[in-house]
């Protein structure tokens, strides 16, 4: 079979606030191919996106996503990863939203080759069977320490035995601000759950301002200590990773092609490596990540902070793999990523989850909800309408 439509949907709460929540808005993908409907999520700009999709050709390496997608064979997972070669050979030097654009067009492609085989995604991958994961709550940080002890407290009898606080005050106060509201979440969740911090890269590069967080991590016993820096300072993750022994670093989720968290892996000392399927360019360059990974006894974790259809797609990618058993679980997403999917992926009695075991992507699409965050669009060069927005 041939991929006979892609179609790029603007999907965006009324109001959107300048806030570390990527939740607000969504680039919603849908391909069809002999009958068949595929479904994926690129964490990405939505318009940006579209644009690279159809923006008409600058030069040989810089086409637009759409020559490199629209009637392409679509038969087996081969094919999947050769349109991938063919996208970043074609728009990869000169349109860098392409790798982002192109995650929610492969995920899409694998969700549909998914329905045709009537199998899960990590079984097209070559996992036999998935393993349950840990999920842990993922919040941002309360405005004070006194909020944030709330937060955790509030969190952990929900049920989650795993926190991670990020964003918010960290890093923009003094150190001292950043160590009470450290310990306020240590003691909001008990001294028995998994205690994750993200830094949210605002040290940019600086060593000596990242390090001086480093005593109040070990002291509350913090799993990683994600993003410090951003994304491609790898000196830095490697410089704070020889004084860090005890909490590991964590970070991945800037990549964009699999070759960045390679080198993350082998220059920055990272201990986890989180990576967003929506991304990195898909779900099948997150899995050549997973197994690098593995292979260098990193755990691989997913990055996941919108709906429960990115959540699954994320899972895909090391649904197999036992010794990576933590998944970040999104808890405060808005209104939008909620009624995204008509079912979810829920947290069960004994606290784990089980990636669903059903084709592809394995949850449905509400399209009610499409319809109800959907941003009408049009994009016109030249007096010619280059994109409009598609009918449900």
């Amino acid at each position: 079979m041939k991929i006979d439509s892609v179609d790029l949907f603007y999907l965006r709460m009324p109001e959107v606030l300048d806030i570390g929540d990527g939740s607000q808005d969504a680039l919603l993908v849908r391909v069809t191919a002999d009958g068949y409907v595929g479904w994926g999520e690129a964490e990405a700009s939505p318009l940006t996106s579209i644009a690279s999709w159809i923006a008409p050709m600058s030069h040989s390496a810089c086409h637009p996503v759409i020559d490199s997608v629209l009637g392409e064979p679509l038969n087996s997972p081969e094919d999947i990863y050769a349109i991938s070669r063919k996208v970043r050979a074609n728009s990869f030097y000169a349109i860098i939203q392409s790798d982002l654009t192109l995650s929610g067009i492969e995920i899409a492609l694998w969700d549909l080759l998914g329905q045709v085989r009537q199998e899960p995604i990590y079984r097209l991958l070559g996992y036999k069977e998935a393993t349950r994961k840990l999920p842990y709550a993922s919040v941002l940080f309360g405005d004070t320490a006194e909020e944030t002890l709330k937060k955790a407290s509030e969190i952990r009898k929900a049920g989650f035995s795993a926190i991670k606080f990020g964003w918010g005050p960290f890093g923009r106060g003094s150190v001292q601000d950043d160590a009470d509201h450290i310990h306020a979440a240590r003691e909001g969740i008990g001294t028995d759950a998994h205690l994750m911090i993200d830094a949210g890269t605002i040290f940019h590069e600086d060593v000596e301002a990242a390090a001086a967080r480093l005593q109040a991590l070990s002291d509350a016993r913090v799993l990683w200590y994600e993003e410090p820096f951003d994304a491609a300072a790898l000196a830095s993750y490697g410089e704070l990773a020889k004084r860090t022994p005890k909490v590991k670093l964590a970070g991945g989720e800037g990549a964009h092609n699999p070759f960045q968290a390679e080198h993350l892996i082998d220059h920055g000392g990272v201990g986890f490596v989180q990576i967003d399927t929506g991304y990195i360019g898909g779900i099948g360059d997150a899995y050549r990540v997973a197994q690098y990974a593995k292979a260098r006894g990193v755990q691989f974790v997913n990055h996941t902070f919108t709906s429960h259809s990115a959540l699954s797609a994320s899972l895909q990618p090391f649904a197999g793999l036992k010794d990576s058993w933590i998944t970040e679980y999104p808890m405060e997403p808005k209104s939008l990523c909620v009624e995204l999917t008509v079912d979810k992926i829920e947290v069960e009695s004994d606290g784990m989850i089980t990636i669903p075991d059903r084709p592809g992507i394995g949850l449905e699409i509400n399209l009610a909800a499409v319809k109800k965050y959907l941003v009408e669009t049009e994009i016109k060069v030249g007096g010619k309408v280059l994109y409009t927005t598609p009918t449900l």
